[in-house]
This record gives structure tokens, sequence and C-alpha cells, in this order.
């Protein structure tokens, strides 16, 4: 390995130190609305140094040429009609390159499968023309009325699935080798993503041609033994992610463990049955299969034909008719109307016994149906499946993908060498070469935060946990007038109320005897949800004195209830009634333990607090007026553009604490990452956007005091979007400052916090994951952005997920040291758990916030007749298009952290 990284570097020098600015000195594009991402102002130094290896692997490049070459590409048919590329491209281009090869200057090409080809060195010419003929290729374009496999037109007499194309390739532009050295260098280099788009499609074109399915940039190749069955007719395939980045020690290739959904191939009538989870054929809801297999491909036999499917036969096969016509020597006569069934016993000698009362498969055009009977298909492998997966196919997903850190490490080393690039002449002829060793690096294991609890206890966490046995809370709360409502018939109440209490007194909590245990009646259980809630708050109603502080909800089964948004809602939005729901499950003090972590807290008690929150020793953020900001965006289920996004943003409260928050939350157009409503000036409409709304919660909740310094954790947006955030974002906040006083100029630090990516850590020669606290800021990192990667929590399952912080501004003036510490301390203050989180805690709260909110939208079911928001003031649709609006939280709830 060491002699790698030695040859790597003559061939690619390392880029000197990134610049140094002082702290507090903001960068030159700072102010105005061109801001750009923030240099490295230097490197931490504390915590224990240990080694660590990373699934980045070195990568040198030699090019003997100055640039790459980029082409368009457009296909046509015989007739001149345009092809959709996707799913035929990349045999057409072989086939041309085989047929074509000294017409091309026997240059090969990477080609991306759909419009664009790259070479290294020119073609012959800047337009190139060429006809390609493919023999044996199933086409539904080719099939013309009765069944496919039996060709019985005149049309299919002419080697019925051969086709020919024009193959149109112009020259589009160059691509300069040298702007991947330029970034390397920590030189801004516009060219340097175009340049590596060109590597990343090599790689993607050498995986196609070992037939793996591509999705983004991973591959997943075609073996039983990488797949993981989930139920549902539905299996996760393991394959591997793979994707050039520029770090400090040069170019490296990133590859990781990736996995993604196909459809179990297999006989088509297997497939329904366990997709619909039923006994036979007779039991399908076929509405529901024609959906699952719409656009699904299936191979016939025994002609081992592939198709693909378009819908489903309105009658079954048994009354189905199409024309068939008939023929007689030479003269052919009328068509005839024939069953599918009929055609198949008595021109196929084949009796249909599974499908004869079913649908067949529609596998030609609209206004020209082919049908095949469901028992002669069979799904063909790689095919992904796009639908949502229900929690139960999550959870298996979940527990059947993890890897030990070591077993991930050796399969992705074990991929490379298979992979084997040395042996494609493409890649060879761009003078690539890829370290098939993980790099080394060096991490840094940060010590815990002290916590203090109650009556003035000290805890002193140990690999990212502590316990709070025989520990009270640092602020317990107060529970009067309340009351627990069961949904389940399977709970004992009584024996809850009395460990509840038991617990309660235990953790410092005054928690008063429940006025009533309210039970639902059998009848009313088989009602649908909305309808259960509405007459239980009946109940509640003739059954207390008035309305009650705290609700305990005992849901009516364990996995996602239908009542739990509906009981949301009427609690948060309707009566201003602070709620916590628990399962029916055998309640334990340990469940209990955690239950009042979640109740503690949204009663308005904390459960634990940094020792520097309470001694006011944070640096620049202790003694001057600070706010912490917490943004995400939740979006819907892949596909369902009718669902709204949901925008949340949480902020600190009572400074000089961290640890309290409260949400205020939007929703916008669906799919829509940045957050467009920040800011909305008064005049505009009736909301003024939900940093004002923070802000005011801010200074009345504080001694009367402005935050000086702003600090602002962003999750959920990619490296494409960071300027953004800066000049969109970052625009709306400050105009939301200058709109509550124009005077006023806080000082700011924005922070994107990603959990998306695919770098792992592994110590060398173990099986344990790295320790909670480490964190990593040098050679695998930006060779010129201020960024670094921390792995805050207990990984004692799977491989732990480091988050990767990239600071985009920093007004305030952190040094590297003291900035890690802030973030890793805020991992600590989650009052959820007794455990350090992955993320700091603003962004995880920011997440649950859109969360529990999106429950409403769904118990309102996508109506627009809902009012405006979440959190306080008003909203109205964005984009153009509309969207669901959500209902606002009562006065008496929105300023709790209800998303606990």
């Amino acid at each position: 390995m060491k002699r790698s990284e030695e040859e790597a570097s003559e061939a690619l020098p390392l880029p000197p130190p990134p610049p140094v600015v002082p702290p507090g000195v903001v960068p030159a594009k700072v102010h105005g609305s061109n801001r750009t991402p923030m240099a490295r102002r230097g490197s931490g130094t504390r915590g224990q140094k240990i080694p660590l290896l990373v699934n980045h692997f070195n990568v040198k490049l030699s090019s003997t040429s100055d640039h790459f070459y980029q082409y368009s590409v457009a296909l046509f048919y015989e007739d001149g009609n345009p092809v959709e590329a996707k799913g035929v491209g990349r045999r057409v281009l072989d086939m041309l390159y085989k047929l074509y090869k000294s017409e091309m200057g026997g240059k090969g090409f990477a080609y991306d499968g759909e419009k664009t080809l790259f070479t290294v060195g020119p073609l012959p010419g800047t337009k190139l023309e060429f006809p390609v003929l493919l023999e044996n290729l199933s086409s539904n374009r080719t099939v013309r009325g009765g069944n496919p496999s039996e060709g019985e037109t005149k049309r299919s007499r002419r080697q019925p699935q051969s086709k020919s194309y024009t193959v149109k390739i112009n020259y589009a532009t160059k691509v300069p080798i040298q702007s991947i050295f330029n970034a390397l260098r920590g030189q801004d280099s516009e060219q340097f993503h175009e340049a590596v788009r060109v590597l990343d499609v090599m790689l993607r074109q050498h995986a196609a041609k070992q037939g793996c399915l591509l999705v983004k940039q991973s591959f997943f190749h075609n073996d039983p033994r990488n797949s993981i069955s989930i139920g549902g007719g539905v299996v996760g395939c393991r394959g591997f992610h793979s994707s050039f980045r520029a770090t400090q020690a040069g170019l490296s290739l990133n590859m990781d463990v990736s996995t993604t959904m196909i459809v179990k191939p297999g006989k088509v009538v297997d497939f329904l049955i366990e997709n619909q989870n039923v006994r036979s054929l007779r039991e399908i809801d076929w509405m529901k299969a024609k959906r699952s297999l719409k656009n699904l491909r299936v191979k016939t036999f025994p002609s081992n034909l592939e198709y693909k499917i378009i819908g489903l036969s309105e009658e079954p096969c048994r009354q189905q008719t199409f024309l068939m016509k008939q023929r007689n020597a030479d003269s052919p006569s009328d068509p005839i109307e024939i069953t599918v069934s009929e055609y198949y016993a008595k021109y196929r000698n084949q009796e249909l016994i599974a499908s004869h009362d079913y649908p067949c498969l529609n596998v030609g055009k609209p206004k020209r149906p082919v049908y095949i009977p469901l028992e002669l298909c069979e799904l063909v492998s790689l095919q992904r499946y796009t639908k949502a997966l229900s929690s139960l196919q999550r959870a298996k997903l979940v527990e059947q993908s993890r890897q030990k850190p070591q077993d991930r490490m050796n399969c992705l080393t074990d991929e490379l060498k298979r992979s084997n690039y040395a042996a494609d002449p493409l890649i060879n002829s761009t003078g690539i070469t890829i370290n098939t060793m993980c790099t080394q690096v060096e991490g840094r294991v940060l010590e815990p935060p002290k916590l203090k609890v109650g009556n003035g206890g000290d805890l002193f966490p140990r690999g990212g946990r502590w316990s709070l046995s025989n520990k009270t809370f640092v602020e317990p709360t107060q529970i009067t007038r309340w009351a627990v409502v069961n949904f389940s018939a399977r709970c004992d109440t009584n024996s809850l109320c009395r460990d509840l209490m038991r617990c309660c007194k235990a953790k410092g909590i005054h928690l008063e005897e429940p006025h009533s245990v309210i039970q639902e009646d059998r009848q009313s259980s088989r009602k649908p949800a909305p309808a259960r809630v509405e007459l239980m708050f009946e109940a509640i109603k003739r059954t207390l004195p008035g309305r009650p502080r705290f609700l305990l909800c005992i849901l009516p089964e364990k996995k996602n209830p239908e009542i739990y948004g509906p009981w949301k809602r009427r609690c948060l939005v309707e009566d201003g009634i602070v709620t916590q729901c628990m399962a029916p499950a055998r309640v334990t003090d340990a469940y209990l333990a955690s239950l009042l972590l979640k109740i503690n807290a949204k009663m308005g008690g904390l459960n634990s607090l940094l020792s520097v929150e309470c001694l006011q020793s944070i640096p620049l953020v202790s003694k001057i007026s600070t706010i912490i900001f917490g943004m995400d965006v939740s979006h819907g289920s892949p596909g369902r553009s009718d669902v709204p996004s949901i925008a949340a943003v949480v902020s600190s409260r009572k400074w000089p604490l961290i640890s309290r928050y409260r949400a205020s939350v939007r929703s916008q157009s669906a799919r829509v990452e940045m957050i467009d409503a920040l800011f909305k000036p008064v005049s505009a409409v009736e909301d003024d956007g939900m940093i004002r709304e923070l802000l005011m919660d801010f200074y009345q909740s504080t001694p009367k005091l402005k935050p000086e310094h702003i600090i602002i954790f962003r999750d959920g947006v990619s490296e494409s979007q960071f300027e953004q955030v800066l000049n969109i974002e970052l625009d709306q906040i400050m105009q939301a400052c200058k709109f509550l006083d124009d005077k006023w100029n806080p000082k700011f630090l924005v922070m994107v916090a990603q959990k998306t990516h695919h770098t792992r850590f592994f110590q060398p020669r173990s099986d344990a994951n790295v320790p909670a606290g480490t964190i990593i800021d040098t050679k695998v990192c930006h060779p010129k952005n201020n960024d670094f990667y921390l792995c805050a929590q207990n990984g004692p399952i799977g491989t732990t997920r480091p988050t990767h912080y990239h600071v985009l501004l920093d007004q305030i003036g952190f040094s590297a040291d003291d900035l890690q510490e802030l973030v890793h301390s805020l991992s600590y203050v989650y009052q959820r758990s007794t455990t350090a989180i992955s993320v700091v805690a603003p962004v995880y709260y920011a997440h649950l916030a859109a969360s529990q909110i999106s429950t409403f939208v769904k118990f309102d079911e996508m109506s627009d007749t809902a009012s405006s928001h979440s959190g306080g003031g008003g909203g109205s649709s964005s984009g153009g298009g509309g969207f669901t609006q959500i209902p606002k939280l009562h006065e008496n709830v929105c300023s709790s952290m209800f998303f606990c």
C-alpha cells in the first residue's frame, strides 16, 4: 500500500495545504448574493489519535491526452422517428463499435446509455452517421395482432425480431483533464465535475458490459447470493456504489455497498400470489395486479422472447378473443375470431391450467394488443421495484442488510479486484490506475461531554452512552389533570398506571393519579380511525371536568396504527393537549423509562443538560446571545407527486440553554428541497415566515434579547445545492432579521449535515466499529472547502455511518477545535434517548417535527381545505401548482417539544 501511494503521488502531486483564514475574518465572498462555501481554516487537534482505514481507493491519473471529447448521440428508426435510447441504446452502440471501429478511428468510447458519449482524444469527424441492424432483438413493435410467439403475419416472416437504426453522433465540447488536477490543488475548477463524470461513465459502462443493473452511480450483479428476500415479491439486491472524489490526498475512488429493490424473478403467477399475500389466483385483486405488473418485462416460454407488459386483458383467457389470419397455401383466407385458450389448445397443443379463468398479460400496443397467458410468462431478473415498501419490508431489509465492518471492507476490496478495471482498454487509455487497498487515515476520538442530571449530579458518558438509573431528571415536570385513553383491549391499564407513577417518582416527576382511564368500546373499534378518535373525545368530554393537560394514549396495534395521525391532529391542532402514544406491548421498567424521557420533554422538562451549558462555558455561545436552528425538508414516498413536502425549522429557546427547542413547520410543493417559507413579508400574505416566528419566540423566552449569533444546521442538501442554501435560504433569514430590526446585524454560522453519502471508516484488524466521538478532518476531506466527518454515536450493529459536516459560512470565528466540540456536544442533547445520536439534535428534531406533521397530511387525504400551516402565522401554496396545506398547531402546544 505504501508503494502504491508513492506511485500515485509521482503521477499526481499532492495539493499544497489550503490557505488558512484567521478566525473572525470573513472570507471575501460572504456579503452580497454570490456567496460560495468558505475555505478551510485549519484542522482540529483535540482528541486521542487513532489509525483508521476508509473505503476510498487512491487513483493515479496520467493521461496522455489533454482533453476528453464529448459527443451527443441520437438514435432513429428506419422511418426517421426518434428512438428512446434508455432501453436499447447500449446494444445499438455496442454493435456500432463492432461494425465501424475503423470509421471511428479505432477509438473506444464511454457511453452513458442515453444521449452522450465521451472519448479520449477526438473522433475522425464532428458529424458522423451510421446505419445499424440489430438481429433477434425482442421488441413489441414487430408484433401485430395474435400470439407473439407464433409469427402468423406476413410481416413476422421477415425476421420479426430484427430492427434497423440510424445513429447520429455530433461533437459537443471538450472537457480538459487538467481541471481534475486543478481541483486537487484547491483551485476553483468549473469543469472538474464534468471531467470526473467522464471517469464515472467509464466505470458504469464497464459494469454494463458485465450485465449489471445500473442505478445512478451504483451497479448490481445478477447473483442470487446478493439477494435479500423481504416479502411481497420484492427482493433487496446488494450491489456497489462507486464515484470519484477530490480529496486532500488526491483523486480517490469511493466504493461502498449499496442496495436497491428489485422484483423477484420467476413465474408471474408466483409473483402475484406473493405480492398480494394470498393463497391462489382466485383471491387476486386484478386492479392492483395491473398496477404492480405494468412496465415490467417478461420472457415467454418455450419461445424465450422478451416483452414489456402494458396491462391486462379485459376478459379471462377462455373469453378473450382476437382475430387470427389463416394461411391456406398461398391464398390467405379471412381472419377468424378465436379465444386465447382455444388458440393455445388448437395451434400450440397447450392446455391452459393455471390461467384459463384469469386475465392475460397484454404485451402489445394500446391499439394493437398482444395477449399471453400468465402461466407462460416469467419475470426477467434485475428489474427495479420503485414503489414504497411496507414497514415490515423495511424492517426486514434493514435487519438483513447489516454488515460488520470487516465484512463490509472485505466485500469492497474483493469487488474492486473482481471488477478488474485494469483489463478495460478504454479505462487504460485514460492512464487511470486504481489502488485496490483502502486508504489509511488518522482519526481523533473526542472526549464525551460531561452531563448534568437532577440534584446537581454529574454523568460521564462512556462509548456514547449513559444511564439514568437511580438518577432524577435535571428539570422534572409536574403532571396534573391527565387521563389514559385505551384503544387496545390487550393492555392492563391498572398495572400500567401503578408502574408509571412509580417510575415517575424515581425520576423526580410529580405525577398525580389519573383522573380516568377511558376504554374504547368494542363497537367503536370497528369504525374508521377518524370516527374512533371523535368518539373517544366525546367520551373524554363526558368523563373529565375540563380539558386535560396531558393524555396517555394506548394504541390499538404496535406498527403504524391508522389511528395515530387523526389522534395527534385532534390533540395538537384542535384541543391543544400534550399527548404521548404508546404501543400495547408488554410494559417493562425500561420501556417506561424510555417513555418518560419523551413525556418529560413534551411537558416542558429537561432530562439532562451539558455541564458546559450549565456553567455557561461554551466558546462563542454561552457569553453572547446565540440561537441555533435545525432545518430539514421531508418528502413523500417516491413517485407521489401529489403529496406535499414538509419543511421544518427548530430553534433553541431560553438562552444560554442549547438543549431546549421548539419547531415551526410549513408545507411546500412536492419534492422541492429549498425551503420557501423562511421569510414572507406580512404585507404580501398572512404568514410572515418561520424564522420571524422563531426569532420572536427566542426574544420572549430569553430576557428580551435578540440573538447576536445565529447558528444554522441544514440537513438534506447535496453539494450542488450549497450555494442555494447560502444565497437563497440565508438571504431569507437575513431579511427576517432586518424586518424585525433594520439595525440588527447578527453574525451567522451555516453548516450542512449530510447522512446520505458513501464514506465509511474502519479500524484496522478489528471487527468493532470506530469509537463514539471519532472525527476525521484530513486526507479524505475536500482539498479546499471546510468539512469533516464525525461518528458521534456508538454503533453496536452493522457499520457506523458518519455524518459529513460542511461549514459553508462562519462569520462568528470558531476555531476548528471549538466548532468540532460544539457539534459533538450537540449530539448529546437529544432528550429522547440516553445515547449520543449520529447527527446534531436540532437537525434530528427538525426531521421529527416534519414527520409528525406529515401524519396530518395523510389524515387529510390530500385535501386542500385544511387551514394554512403549523406553528404560527399563515401560509400559502408555492411553486405555482398548489399543494396540501397543513393545519396550525394550537397555541397551548405550538412552543412545546411536541415532536419529542
